[in-house]
C-alpha cells in the first residue's frame, strides 16, 4: 500500500503494518473527539513516525497513487477533523 504524508513525500508499506497504524489511527480519533490537543500532537506525531519507521519511502520523481493520505505533521485538529472519515484517518 502507498501512504502519502502531506507535504513530504510517498511511503510504501506491508499490509501487515497496517494494525499498529489502525490502533494510532483509533487513538487519535479518540483524542480529537475529546479535544485533547497535546494528545492528538503526541499521537500524530507518533502515527507519521511508524509510517516513516515501517515503510519504505519513494524516490521523489516517483508519483504513485496513494491509498492513504495523512496530514503534514504540522496540521492542526481543525484542519485533521476535515480530512477524516467516520472511522479515521485510516479505514477499517
Amino acid at each position: 500500500m502507498i501512504v502519502r504524508i502531506m507535504g513530504e513525500g510517498q511511503w510504501k508499506l506491508a499490509d501487515s503494518h497496517f494494525v499498529e497504524l489502525n490502533r494510532l489511527d483509533d487513538e487519535l480519533l479518540e483524542e480529537m473527539e475529546s479535544g485533547d490537543e497535546e494528545g492528538f500532537r503526541r499521537t500524530l506525531g507518533a502515527l507519521l513516525d511508524a509510517v516513516r519507521r515501517l515503510g519504505s519511502p519513494l524516490p521523489d520523481e516517483v508519483l504513485e497513487p496513494s491509498e492513504l493520505i495523512l496530514p503534514a505533521p504540522d496540521a492542526t485538529l481543525d484542519e485533521v477533523r476535515a480530512m477524516l472519515s467516520g472511522n479515521g484517518l485510516i479505514p477499517g
